[in-house]
């Protein structure tokens, strides 16, 4: 438990150090934890590292994940990105001769758009106007989510939410989820106000609670078919890089859907 804390503070003060130092100083650190999330991603499908075409994956991963490129230089859109990494494992599988077959194909172009595109969304948010305050009130949501369901359901669980998936969440756990991060939207408005409403942030509580509640289940979901606890060993007591950012991943993108946040 003590290394856990200790990991916890350590990480966690450098991540909110660097999400306020914004700039390049972010985006390579989102650069970086998707190049990390998906080598753990593709070793969990029991696909070694050493594949061209896990290294054409975690390229593709790698420029999606980052909108904005240093010395002037155009990022590649990223719909010819998405194409191309298609394009290229799909070949792959005729000339490996199916020793890479389509479902390794399947696994590595997921892996790609669901890394990518969740940790582009979160530099697109940073990189707009007030940047700093959506990108932290959606962290904050996220964070309060999973703190909120965790002392919720400790206290207060009966009845199993997905006992199939993760035998230890339950409903009571998930509405209390839902509650904090509402709260947390709302503490955010009243902390720095101007760049939303109270009834936006309401909505928007909501939207991140559940979105964040689903991509851990999503997680949960994929390691329980690996047979694995943790997607990796990078933070000791916490995992790897997808079992601390698994409710980002899609948090982030949601809520840029629903245009809840800017960026999209």
């Amino acid at each position: 438990m003590g290394k856990r804390i200790a990991t916890g503070v350590v990480a966690g003060a450098g991540f909110v150090a660097l999400l306020a130092a914004g700039g390049w100083a972010f985006a390579a650190l989102l650069a970086l934890m998707a190049m990390l999330g998906y080598w753990e991603f593709a070793r969990l499908n029991g696909l070694s590292v050493r594949l061209p075409e896990v290294w054409a994956g975690l390229a593709a991963a790698l420029v999606l994940a980052t909108p904005a490129w240093p010395f002037g230089w155009t990022a590649p859109a990223p719909l010819p990105v998405v194409w191309i990494l298609a394009f290229f494992l799909l070949a792959a599988t005729v000339i490996r001769e199916n020793r890479f077959h389509v479902g390794h194909a399947a696994v590595l172009f997921l892996g790609a758009v669901y890394i990518g595109f969740g940790f582009r969304s979160m530099a697109l948010v940073r990189g707009a106007e007030d940047g700093l305050f959506w990108a932290a009130a959606a962290f904050a949501c996220v964070w309060a989510a999973d703190i909120g369901a965790y002392f919720t359901g400790r206290a207060f669980g009966r009845r199993k939410l997905w006992p199939s998936i993760s035998p230890n969440k339950t409903v009571e756990g998930a509405v209390g989820g839902l509650a904090a991060s509402v709260l947390a939207a709302l503490a955010a408005v009243w902390i720095w106000p101007g760049p939303m409403g109270f009834g936006h942030a309401a909505v928007f509580g909501l939207a991140a609670g559940a979105a964040g509640q689903l991509g851990d289940l999503i997680q949960s979901a994929y390691k329980r078919h690996s047979g694995v606890k943790d997607a990796g060993r990078l933070l000791p007591g916490h995992g790897g890089v997808l079992d601390r950012t698994d409710s980002w991943l899609i948090a982030f993108p949601v809520l840029q859907l629903l245009a809840l946040l800017p960026g999209a």
